[in-house]
């Protein structure tokens, strides 16, 4: 995973392409591990690992939305 480490050097216009990128992964994870939930003979841990990998992309996901949400001033 690209984890951004530093947002701030980053442009608005690609951070909204990794955003999209990472969107994608999150999507596809989830229909990874439905599908192997369905079969019935997943291996548990390959599921554990692939959900802990979809929560650490989600995190990321806040992250690049909080970054080009700006700010509003009540």
């Amino acid at each position: 995973m690209n984890a951004p480490s530093d947002m701030s050097m980053k442009t608005d216009e690609v951070l909204r392409v990794e955003l999209e990128v990472f969107r994608r992964q999150h999507r596809d994870l989830d229909e990874a591990i439905a599908a192997l939930e369905e079969k019935g003979t997943a291996d548990q841990l390959t599921v554990k690992r692939l959900k802990k990998q979809k929560l650490r992309l989600k995190d990321i996901i806040a992250m690049i939305e909080d970054r080009l949400t700006p700010d509003i001033i009540a």
